[in-house]
């Protein structure tokens, strides 16, 4: 188990130091550019909540209907998994439901920079 975990733990540091660094007022002009037509930080809507999304296991925000794939994701909202989630949701989680990607990658930081913000 150890042998598996390892290297994962060693791919996803190396990325996570990849990543430019995130300006978290950036990040809420990002937000409400781009993201507020479906997401809201108190309230689910076409999106779920993302108030204390950050460190949340994903499909966890109560009240959402969330996607089989997602559900069955396991995955963590982290650094990493948010990136990888921005730029192309369906890569990472195949058969989730988000359409929207965030091609440029200081946006994508300043972004999970602001959702790092939104405690639970």
């Amino acid at each position: 188990m150890f042998r598996f975990l390892l290297p994962c733990l060693a791919v996803s540091l190396v990325y996570a130091a990849d990543l430019p660094q995130g300006d978290a007022a950036r990040g809420l002009q990002v937000y409400q550019a781009r993201c507020i037509a479906c997401h809201s930080v108190e309230y689910n809507g076409a999106g779920p909540a993302h108030k204390g999304v950050y460190g949340r296991q994903a499909a966890q925000a109560a009240g959402f209907d969330y996607s089989s794939a997602l559900k069955q994701s396991r995955l963590t909202w982290n650094d990493t998994n948010l990136d990888k989630w921005l730029t192309n949701p369906e890569a990472l989680v195949p058969g989730q439901k988000m359409g929207i990607s965030v091609p440029d990658a200081q946006e994508r930081a300043d972004l999970i920079a602001y959702l790092r913000t939104l405690k639970p």
